[in-house]
């Protein structure tokens, strides 16, 4: 079975300076604290990477500069996905050039494809390179559902689509696919607050947001589940289950971003159109979980 992917991986922020440039001390500082903090596995350039936003070139060189920082001490899985079959191809190719261990596709978006078009998108990209792909589907940031019968497909036809980041929400689908893809293929969610119960279903972990600023949490919380002991999971679950909701009081990565910026992992700085928190409600009840949960991780009452 390969189930490399199995675990924890954080869905990184990108980090900007004041002047709109990309924060390479920063990452650094993030991607070695999310790595001595247990973490199984990093995904730089997704939704949470604010990755719309990024040029090419920051693009590439954002999985050039994760990848040389993470020393293989785990494995990178670059996002390279977009609505645009040609250019997914020319960003994955250069992630496996530069040495990912896998990379992230989600569905294109905007132009809204058939499964018939799904199907012949993801297969190009994966013919196009030879390192493990993980499709990602999310309807609600695409406008497409990646239908369960369209992922058999691909999962049988393609042997380097190795695993999805189920981002449907939809539990019942997450059940047919984990169903349907057998031992050898690794279903992640892609939501935070499904994690446990896709693991109990027989999933193999997260594609995380939460885990930017609380990775020890988040990675004892799923490999408590992994060993069986619920109790401690659930335990975990419900002390994150507050701040799950609050990670999308707004649009996803705002308020990551904000809490990352609170705790000074980063500038509060987006690109447009992406801004700060609209709702100065929104900011209070945010950094205030925040400021609990930091503290409970400082002294160790979790």
């Amino acid at each position: 079975m390969d189930k490399r992917f199995r675990g924890v991986h954080t869905a990184l922020i990108t980090p900007f300076t004041d002047i709109g440039t990309v924060d390479y001390i920063a990452l650094e500082k993030i991607i070695d604290f999310q790595i001595r903090s247990g973490i199984d596995g990093l995904v730089p350039c997704g939704t949470t990477g604010e990755s719309p936003t990024l040029s090419h070139e920051e693009h590439d060189r954002v999985i050039r500069q994760t990848i040389k920082l993470a020393r293989g001490r785990v494995p990178v899985i670059a996002g390279t996905g977009s609505n645009a079959t040609t250019e997914a191809i020319r960003l994955s190719q250069h992630a496996e050039d530069a040495g990912a261990d896998a990379v992230l596709l989600v569905n294109p978006y905007y132009n809204k494809p058939t499964q018939k078009g799904l199907y012949l998108h993801f297969r190009a990209i994966a013919d196009s390179v030879n390192i493990p792909c993980i499709l990602y589907n999310i309807k609600g940031r695409t406008g497409v559902n990646l239908e369960t019968e369209t992922l058999e497909h691909l999962m049988n036809d393609c042997s380097n689509i190795i695993a999805v980041k189920e981002a449907s929400g939809n539990l019942d689908q997450m059940k047919d696919v984990i169903k349907a893809a057998g031992d050898g293929f690794t279903v992640l969610s892609g939501d935070d607050n499904l994690a446990l119960e896709l693991i109990h279903a027989g999933g193999d972990g997260v594609i995380s947001v939460a885990s930017n600023l609380f990775p020890t949490e988040m990675s004892r919380m799923i490999h408590s589940a992994f060993d069986g002991n619920w109790g401690e999971a659930e335990r975990i679950n419900s002390w994150f289950s507050e701040f799950f909701r609050m990670c999308f009081i707004e649009t996803n990565p705002i308020p990551i971003k904000t809490a990352m910026a609170n705790q000074g992992w980063c500038r509060e700085i987006f690109r447009l159109p992406l801004c700060q928190l609209e709702s100065a409600e929104h900011r209070r009840q945010l950094l205030s979980i925040v400021s609990q949960m930091a503290d409970d991780s400082r002294n160790r009452r979790i």
